[in-house]
Parts: structure tokens; sequence; C-alpha cells
């Protein structure tokens, strides 16, 4: 399998995952974030898809600043929420992904000569850096709602 084939399946399982985990997921503001991150999944595979037949195209995101409209509508709402543990473990295992996949592309991009793939591994790595931040915070927003929410300035969420 060629790395193009391999980041092809890499995407397609990301996107499977995270669909998964939104109908697993109660919370319609998580289920939205999570459904954003399936469809990125989706951008990065097209943009390997391209890449593979010569046209490169990296659409830029914004994934970030659209979760935290969705955390801050979640806090202007007072939103009860009960953590599960079933819930943070999946978010977990989705962290675990985004950094593999994110090493992945950064090896890759030092192994290629051709800069329209260096290009692409390295907005590719970007991606999956933001993806395991976002991640990150709602482990932080499972785990501990009520503190998370009355915090939640998004401060703590730098752009990348």
């Amino acid at each position: 399998m060629d790395i193009f084939d391999y980041a092809l399946k890499m995407e397609k399982d990301g996107e499977d995952f995270y669909r998964e985990i939104a109908a697993k997921t109660n919370n319609k503001g998580l289920q939205k974030i999570l459904t954003m991150l399936a469809d990125e999944e989706v951008k990065h595979y097209q943009a390997i898809k391209g890449l593979k037949l010569n046209k490169y195209q990296m659409t830029q995101t914004t994934i970030l600043d659209d979760a935290k409209n969705i955390f801050i509508e979640m806090k202007e709402q007072k939103q009860e929420f009960e953590p599960e543990e079933e819930q943070i473990k999946l978010y977990e295992k989705a962290q675990e992904i985004e950094k593999k996949s994110q090493q992945f592309y950064n090896e890759k991009a030092q192994q290629t000569e051709l800069d329209e793939q260096k290009k692409l591994f390295v907005s590719l790595a970007k991606e999956e850096e933001k993806h395991y931040f976002l991640l990150e915070n709602m482990i932080k927003f499972v785990s501990r709602p009520k503190l998370w929410l009355e915090n939640a300035e998004w401060y703590h969420l730098e752009e990348y």
C-alpha cells in the first residue's frame, strides 16, 4: 500500500469513527462538533486524493472558531450535563488517532522531496494538531462540565 492509499484509508477510518461517536453522544452541541470533525476528515481525504491526481488543494479550516461558538452557545444555554466515562474514553481514543495521524504526516513531510507533497503533509499535520486540541477541550468539558463552562471564555483555546 503506498502512502497515499494509507493516508486515504486513515482519513476514511477517522471520518467513520467520528460519525460513530457522534451517534453515541446525547449532547447536541458535542454531536455537532464531532460531525464537524468527521467532515474535516472528508476534506483531508479529498486533499490527499487531489494530490494523488496531481491537483493539490487544501482548504482552510474554521473548526476551532466554529467549535468555540458551539461551546459558547452551550454555556449561554446553561445546559446540564452528566459526565459519561464511556464518552471520555472514546474522545481519548480519537485523540490518540489524531496524534498518530499528526506524527505520520510530519514524518512523510520530512521524507518527501516534492514541494506539493511536503506542503500538504505539513498542512495535514497542523490540522490534526487542531483536532487533538479540540478533543482535549471536549474531554475537559465532559469530565467537569460545570467548572469548564464557568471558566469557558476560550482564552485557553489558542488559534494554531
